[in-house]
C-alpha cells in the first residue's frame, strides 16, 4: 500500500484505521472518506478527507483519481442490528457500494481490501471452531451480504485478476469509537458502564459465545493482509480470523478483578439475541495464520486492562 483511500471512515474501524495507516504511511498517503463531514472529528482534521458516497460510484473514481490511489480499504456497510431494521437499505449500501469499488478498483488496478464477518454464516454452520470453508447460510441482511460480497470479490480476482483481498471480522472491541448497529455491541457498553455505575444490563444472555477481537489486532489483521505475498494467498478474500470467545458473564468476571462492586445484569433483546445463536461459537482461523502469519496480541485478560485503562484516561 502507497496511497489509500478508506471509505466508510467515520466508522468504528474507519475511525482507528486512518490514525492507524497515516502513522505508517504518512498523513499525505492516507485518504480517508464519508457521506458527511462532522466536525471536531480527528479523521477530518488531522489530514486528508473527502465526501464520498459508496453508492456514487462517480464519486469514487473522482477520488482515486485525484490522489492516484493504489488501495482501497472498503468499509461503508450497514450492520447486523440496523441491517435488520432497514434490510432494502442494508443490501443497497452494503451490496452496491462494494460493486461500484470494484469496478472502480478494476477500471484503475487498485488492490481491494472488504472485510466479511463472523455474521456470514449460520444456524447450519459447524458451531464450534467453524472452519474457513463450511456450509453458510446466515439469517440476517447484514450475512447475505457479506456471503454475496465474498463471492464477488473472489469473482474480481479469478474473472479480472484483480487484487481482491478481505477477512471475516469477529465482533470489535475498542476505547476510542463505539460500534454502530452491531450484535456484539455489548462488549464494548459494558466497560464504559462499568466504569460509569459499576453495573449493565447485557441484551445478550448469559452463555452465549461469541468470537471477539480487540481493535489493535483488527487493525493489524488489515495491513498484515494487504501487505502479505500474493503468492502465499491461497483464499486471498474472507480469511477467519479470531482472538478469543467468550459470553457475556466472562466479560464482567475479567471487569470485576479491577472493579469488584461490578455486577451484571440482563434485558435481552430478542432480535440480537437471536442473531448471536445463528453465529458460531468460535473460528478456525488457521489458514490465515499459515498463509501470512496472523497471530493476536490480545486475550480477554489483557483486553480488558487495556480497556479499563484507556477509558480511565479518557474520563468517560
Amino acid at each position: 500500500m502507497k496511497k489509500v483511500l478508506i471509505t466508510g471512515a467515520l466508522g468504528q474501524i474507519g475511525s482507528e484505521l486512518t490514525a492507524h495507516l497515516r502513522k505508517i504511511y504518512g498523513t499525505d498517503n492516507v485518504v480517508p472518506s464519508g457521506r458527511r463531514t462532522p466536525q471536531g472529528s480527528k479523521v477530518v482534521e488531522e489530514g486528508l478527507y473527502e465526501l464520498v458516497d459508496t453508492e456514487n460510484a462517480q464519486q469514487i473514481a473522482d477520488t482515486v483519481k485525484k490522489y492516484n490511489i493504489d488501495t482501497i480499504i472498503h468499509l461503508a456497510s450497514m450492520l447486523s442490528a440496523t441491517g435488520e431494521a432497514n434490510p432494502a437499505k442494508a443490501w443497497n449500501v452494503n451490496m452496491g457500494g462494494l460493486y461500484n469499488v470494484l469496478e472502480v478498483g478494476r477500471e484503475f488496478g487498485c488492490a481491494i481490501f472488504t472485510p466479511s464477518s463472523i455474521a456470514a454464516f449460520g444456524p447450519t454452520s459447524q458451531k464450534v471452531k467453524t472452519p474457513q470453508e463450511d456450509i453458510q447460510r446466515p439469517t440476517t441482511m447484514y450475512g447475505v451480504t457479506k456471503v454475496a460480497g465474498e463471492l464477488l470479490c473472489d469473482y474480481y480476482y479469478k474473472r479480472f485478476g484483480l487484487d481482491t483481498r478481505g477477512v471475516r471480522f469477529p465482533g470489535l472491541i475498542s476505547y476510542e469509537t463505539l460500534p454502530g448497529g452491531g450484535t456484539t455491541d455489548y462488549a464494548v457498553h459494558i466497560y464504559y458502564e462499568a466504569l460509569k455505575h459499576k453495573k449493565y444490563a447485557s441484551f445478550i444472555k448469559a452463555g452465549t459465545y461469541m468470537d471477539m477481537m480487540y481493535m489493535p489486532d483488527a487493525l493489524d489483521s488489515i495491513v498484515q493482509l494487504m501487505e502479505a505475498d500474493p503468492s502465499k494467498l491461497i483464499h486471498r478474500n474472507a480469511f477467519n480470523v479470531t482472538a478469543m470467545s467468550f459470553a457475556p458473564e466472562h466479560v464482567a468476571a475479567e471487569i470485576k478483578k479491577h472493579i469488584p462492586e461490578f455486577e451484571i445484569d440482563y434485558d435481552v433483546d430478542p432480535i440480537r439475541q437471536a442473531i448471536a445463536e445463528s453465529w458460531p461459537d468460535s473460528l478456525d482461523d488457521n489458514a490465515a495464520r499459515l498463509e501470512w502469519g496472523w497471530n493476536p496480541k490480545y486475550d480477554l485478560a489483557s483486553m480488558t486492562v487495556d480497556m479499563l485503562a484507556k477509558l480511565k484516561e479518557k474520563q468517560i
